[in-house]
């Protein structure tokens, strides 16, 4: 059954298609966090090691408020890892254990997902007439901008 929500379904399938984008974002973001997680060395390995869990905790928490927002306006989200691949902004760069390059490598998604999100927010309220998902991602950029600048408070140069 279709959302009768107020807003046309031309606007809600223009809403779902770039939300699909941005959960595949955070999903190889997810990813590319818990491998970090996995593969971290270093002398401070246990505080890396909560570090990376904790951004990996919250963006599954992410993941799921994403998909399940597609299904509230009407639509079926993506969860094939395929389809992810296809869609995605992001690069799987090389394995790497050193930690400056794991965490700009992570920054750099961020910075990246912060630049949709913020194009979304007026997009979504101005153009779709979506103000409930503009909201929405509105909470997103913020959360996304307070995980960068854990990042980037790792960085010393």
């Amino acid at each position: 059954m279709k959302a009768n929500i107020g807003i046309g379904e031309n606007h809600l399938k223009a809403v779902a298609e770039k939300l699909q984008v941005l959960l595949a974002d955070e999903q190889v973001l997810y990813t590319k966090t818990r491998n970090y997680h996995w593969n971290v060395v270093g002398d401070n390995f246990m505080e890396m090691h909560g570090f990376y869990e904790n951004q990996y905790n919250e963006l599954a928490e992410i993941i799921d408020e994403v998909a399940e927002r597609i299904r509230m306006i009407g639509h079926y989200s993506t969860g094939r890892l395929a389809d992810f691949l296809k869609l995605t902004n992001l690069l799987e760069p090389e394995y790497t254990n050193v930690q400056s390059e794991q965490i700009k490598n992570l920054l750099d998604d961020h910075e990246t997902i912060i630049r949709g999100l913020r194009e979304m927010i007026t997009e979504f309220a101005d153009k779709q007439k979506d103000l409930g998902t503009s909201d929405f991602v509105t909470g997103l950029l913020r959360q996304h901008e307070k995980m960068a600048w854990m990042l980037r408070s790792y960085i010393t140069k």
